[in-house]
């Protein structure tokens, strides 16, 4: 039997999940005297997601980390349900997916590193960054062309919309 093209799973996908570190941000943390961490994210991930949002997609975020600078930079963008300090995102995803009544094969997911591996196995489309780590591109079933934090999540979530007719190439009128 043949293996699916990812492209072939786009056209189901209703929800999308992303890691932070190492997928929104290119993994570097930058740490300050007084041991504030700073974080970065790409603008063009960012405008992908809101505009996922308005366009009526589930987006949740489940990270291992804690930082509060970085749950007000998605609630910015609309972003409700963020997830942080989970250490065992299966539960996360689980929770998320009960409430809003969502099957595995409707589900994106993008990790880039190893305590993404078990949430990617239970998804419908498991994607990940260009520099993930090797066990997480193997089970990938998507590698965007796009390094973490350098617009893979803008990858992923324009093709998803292309796919299904939802990504307006006209935004002029909406931005003017």
């Amino acid at each position: 039997m043949e293996e699916k093209s990812y492209k072939e799973y786009l056209e189901h996908i209703t929800t999308f999940i992303f890691d932070v570190d190492g997928v929104l941000t290119d993994g570097t943390i930058s740490l300050t005297t007084t041991g504030e961490m700073l974080r970065t994210m790409h603008t063009k991930d960012g405008f992908a997601m809101k505009t996922a949002l308005d366009a009526g997609y589930n987006l949740c975020i489940i990270s291992g980390g804690s930082n509060e600078g970085v749950r007000q930079r998605l609630k910015g963008l609309g972003v409700t349900d963020v997830y942080l300090g989970a250490h065992n995102k299966t539960e996360q995803l689980k929770e998320y997916m009960d409430i809003h009544d969502i099957k595995h094969e409707n589900v994106l997911y993008m990790g880039d590193d190893i305590p993404d591996y078990p949430v990617m196995k239970l998804v419908g489309l498991p994607t990940c960054p260009q520099d993930a780590v090797p066990e997480i591109k193997a089970i990938s079933k998507y590698i965007s062309h796009k390094n973490g934090g350098q617009g893979c999540v803008r990858d992923v979530i324009e093709q998803v919309l292309k796919v299904q007719g939802k990504w307006n190439g006209n935004f002029s009128a909406k931005y003017d």
